[in-house]
């Protein structure tokens, strides 16, 4: 799969971000797909800026984007992503956008289901790795141990490296169904 192209709003700055030119040269593209509100997403935070911290200084570019309804879950919304990842994030080195996908088109384009879902894409923009950011879990569903995004930094790290395709099994991601408007689900979906 090569990425689908999209301009979408970054609720952070205001700016509208287009992936081709945002990653344009990059030697790797990292695309979450993840929302506000979802259990998985809050106890991947903190290691997601970290992850971000370390990756940004070798070129990829990450790239947030929220397709969840704000009909059916407004804390979902732009007004919320403004200050989800705190202030220190927007002044940062490592700063990211965090996009939202009103239409949902994006996360249709993507195949996207659930939040948070991972995708790393190489320097040609071909699909490299879609899976888990770890094996750890929030712990109101049996997870104790804290996030460190070791499938997700192995990716990064074999496609950084040129490598032609993974060589270790890939995880699907698990979290919250991705909250489609009304009437707005994909075929494919069956959350």
């Amino acid at each position: 799969m090569i990425a689908p192209d999209f301009t979408l709003p970054d609720t952070i700055t205001g700016n509208p971000i287009t992936l081709s030119q945002y990653a344009q040269g990059a030697p790797a593209t990292l695309i979450m797909v993840i929302c506000n509100h979802c259990p998985f997403v809050i106890h991947l935070k903190d290691a997601i800026l970290d992850l971000s911290r370390d990756y940004s200084p070798k070129g990829v570019k990450i790239v947030a984007i929220s397709s969840n309804s704000i009909k059916t879950h407004p804390q979902d919304g732009p007004d919320n992503m403004k200050t989800f990842w705190g202030p220190k994030h927007a002044m940062s080195s490592y700063y990211f956008p965090y996009c939202y996908d009103e239409s949902q088109d994006v996360a249709k384009s993507y195949f996207a289901a659930c939040t948070p879902e991972f995708y790393v894409f190489n320097k040609d923009m071909e699909l490299y790795y879609h899976g888990q950011f770890d094996e750890t879990r929030p712990s109101k569903y049996g997870g104790d141990t804290p996030a460190h995004g070791g499938d997700l930094r192995y990716a990064l790290d074999a496609v950084l490296r040129g490598e032609g395709e993974m060589d270790k099994k890939v995880k699907p991601s698990i979290g919250c169904n991705i909250k489609w408007h009304p009437g707005n689900n994909p075929a494919w979906f069956h959350g």
